[in-house]
């Protein structure tokens, strides 16, 4: 049984969740709190499937704003951050393969999701010309999460180096 908890986190979280759950029902005697404990083994599995969902999202929402954007700066972040997230889907995907039954829907269901909010931006900015952003615009820029600079940025470091 060890085995499963290194080839497949996902499925072994259900299944201890399901072998929790019946032990508790057969009347087992120890002092565990058994339906928590299964709950608590069971969002292990949940917490799998939001990651993958949060990293398949990326993919489509990063996909879109390369097909409606007419923004070429942003354009190279946009791929840089697309190969990171199916990157981490890979791995993802390989650490629990029973995840893989529900790429389908989660396509499906963030496709749907962020359709909408990226082709409404998208209008937004056609005439300007400006990448897709949620951003504000009076805010400052700064260097995002996924580590894409502006190139303003790029110049400051290059100048503070030399």
């Amino acid at each position: 049984m060890g085995s499963l908890y290194h080839e497949d986190l996902v499925l072994w979280a259900e299944e201890q969740g399901r072998a929790l759950r019946a032990a508790a029902r057969a009347g087992w005697n120890a002092p565990i709190d058994w339906e928590n404990v299964a709950e608590e083994i069971e969002t292990l599995g949940r917490s799998e499937r939001h990651a993958l969902a949060s990293h398949i999202a990326v993919v489509i929402e990063h996909l879109l704003k390369l097909q409606v954007s007419p923004a070429t700066d942003a354009a190279r972040c946009w791929r840089d951050t697309i190969r990171r997230a199916r990157r981490e889907i890979q791995r993802r995907l390989k650490e629990s393969p029973s995840l893989r039954r529900e790429v389908a829907n989660i396509v499906l269901d963030e496709l749907a999701a962020a359709r909408s909010p990226v082709l409404a931006t998208s209008r937004n900015t056609a005439n300007s010309h400006a990448p897709i952003s949620t951003r504000s615009t009076t805010r400052k820029p700064r260097p995002s999460a996924t580590g894409c600079r502006k190139p303003t940025d790029r110049n400051v470091r290059r100048e503070r180096s030399g």
